[in-house]
């Protein structure tokens, strides 16, 4: 993925506070391998001008990454992902057990056994991962 893309076609919702849907979206993107560790991410003003938010809104968003150490700032030197790997096995943990949480609420009222539920998602996992795998991507579903 190059750099531009990285930052592009970013669509944000309208229930969630713009500054925090900038952090998950860091975090999405260092869980998955397209933000490494120690890797300069753009300034405040770039990363306003690249995602079309106002300037104060991505300065909001650096300071709760930074409070929550996704980021670190020394002195005058651009930003950068942290190497805390045990910030990186976090944010891998809090994005799986969300979707797993929104997905089970979302299967909650079909009541199905939980052995069916298994195999459905097995099943599924592994067709999407073949798709991707053979260059289709997976894409098209949500």
């Amino acid at each position: 993925m190059r750099k531009g893309e990285l930052w592009a076609e970013v669509a944000f919702n309208s229930r969630d506070p713009v500054y925090l849907q900038v952090v998950r979206l860091f975090k999405e993107r260092i869980a998955t391998g397209d933000l490494q560790p120690g890797q300069v991410i753009p300034s405040r003003r770039e990363i306003a001008a690249a995602l079309k938010i106002n300037p104060n809104t991505a300065q909001k968003a650096y300071k709760e990454m930074e409070e929550q150490r996704l980021i670190v700032t020394e002195g005058n030197s651009p930003s950068r992902i942290t190497r805390d790997s045990e910030i990186f096995r976090s944010i891998r943990s809090e994005l799986i057990g969300g979707a797993v949480e929104a997905f089970l609420e979302s299967v909650r009222s079909i009541d199905v056994p939980l052995d069916e539920l298994l195999e459905l998602v097995r099943r599924k996992y592994a067709e999407v991962k073949a798709n991707k795998q053979s260059g289709q991507g997976g894409e098209g579903h949500d």
